[in-house]
């Protein structure tokens, strides 16, 4: 299995990401798999590359400020010591994530299944004082399709901070597009096109910041930014 990260200034939250992916690894069932961890540090001026390395993570080092670029060239670090053939499962995170403890086996456990791709959801740790609501409105909107009843909600949402796929999926879909946002919906579409077969689900969420100064322009911080914006003080 592959982990890859974008960041970009991202020291102050890298550290409690990648201790969770670190605890995901070790979970009991994930014995006898590899687990590669890649950061990439997109034109980083802080300590983001030295973070992720004393933490024991393949550093690439990334210009150009964008999401799709920097995933990209985690995957393409990342296929390059593992192979892509079969058996290889890329799993996607953010530096501002945090992911449970059963992340990985959760994912390993739906490959071993059959399934190309896992498309999973997020959910918010914080939210600002200034926006107190911000939280419980984006829930309410985030689940509007959730069908009631405890059915299985095949939701529409993709998030580049939990995203998992095959090594051959993602070659055959074409990758990562150099995008500065909204990578990881062009990749799911690229998937969906090309037949592959994906499964949506809530069930394994992951943690994900409610900051509204996001470090991508365009992207699921910004939207939370507007959404605050709406909202009382």
């Amino acid at each position: 299995m592959a982990v890859i990260i974008p960041a970009h200034n991202e020291e102050g939250l890298l550290p409690a990401s990648l201790a969770a992916v670190h605890t995901a690894a070790g979970h009991p069932g994930l014995e006898g798999t590899r687990v590669l961890v890649v950061v990439a540090a997109d034109s980083c001026t802080d300590t983001t590359p030295e973070v992720a390395r004393r933490a024991g993570a393949l550093t690439v080092a990334v210009r150009g400020r964008g999401a799709g670029a920097a995933r990209a060239a985690a995957a393409r670090a990342a296929l390059g010591v593992l192979g892509g053939g079969d058996g290889v499962w890329i799993a996607s995170t953010d530096a501002d994530s945090v992911v449970p403890a059963d992340w990985l086996d959760f994912h390993l456990s739906y490959a071993a299944r059959g399934w190309d791709a896992l498309v999973g959801t997020v959910v918010l740790d914080r939210h600002p004082a200034d926006a107190r609501r911000l939280t419980a409105v984006h829930q309410r909107l985030y689940e509007k399709s959730r069908p009631p009843g405890g059915l299985p909600w095949h939701h529409p949402h993709v998030h580049g901070a939990n995203l998992g796929l095959t090594a051959r999926s993602y070659t055959h879909a074409g990758g990562f597009p150099p995008l500065p946002v909204g990578e990881d919906h062009a990749l799911v579409r690229a998937l969906q096109r090309t037949g592959h077969r994906i499964l949506r689900t809530s069930d394994c969420p992951v943690t994900t910041s409610g900051r509204l100064h996001p470090r991508a322009r365009g992207g699921f911080g910004e939207y939370l930014a507007r959404l605050a914006a709406q909202e009382p003080a």
